[in-house]
């Protein structure tokens, strides 16, 4: 399953970055110039030029992916926006608007699963039903998402790092 992850690009996505993030340190690229370049922090720049010299290029190919396996199937989940589909009413709530809450009720019901409504939302990121708020009058953040510690960054220093008075 092509999974899409916090930071807004799939598995592919990122390790296509790592790999051209590996082609421009091999031509000479700088750490830093590579992590301003593919919007991660000089960290991870740092991390990856590491991996290439001791291991080459396939250190930064994907790997499988740890953690809890989902508790839903595959074909659970591509049900979902089936669910979502009909309309919140259709499953006993006074109208169709869909919340999170309500969602985990109903997957709980229909699956037998029980998920807290945080997860829920995490849940429709990945599938695409929730798209994440973009604050109004900015601009949609670029193919790589920026890290909080990057230099295109849009936080201000004290909002980084609060300042002690």
């Amino acid at each position: 399953m092509n999974t899409t992850l916090s930071n807004g690009l799939t598995r592919e996505e990122m390790e296509v970055r790592r790999l051209e993030a590996a082609r421009a340190l091999l031509q000479g690229a700088t750490q830093s110039k590579v992590a301003r370049q593919f919007g991660v922090s000089r960290t991870t720049a740092s991390r990856w030029s590491h991996a290439l010299r001791q291991s080459g290029p396939d250190s930064l190919r994907r790997r499988r992916a740890t953690g809890r396996p989902s508790r839903l199937s595959s074909e659970q989940l591509r049900a979902i926006p089936r669910l979502i589909a009909e309309g919140a009413a259709a499953f006993g709530f006074p109208n169709d608007r869909w919340t999170t809450g309500r969602l985990a009720r109903v997957i709980e019901s229909q699956f037998g699963v029980r998920y807290d409504p945080d997860h829920v939302g995490r849940l429709m990121y990945k599938l695409g039903i929730r798209r994440r708020a973009v604050p109004a009058g900015t601009i949609a953040p670029p193919a790589y998402a920026l890290s909080r510690y990057s230099p295109k960054t849009p936080l201000s220093v004290s909002e980084i790092s609060p300042t002690v008075a």
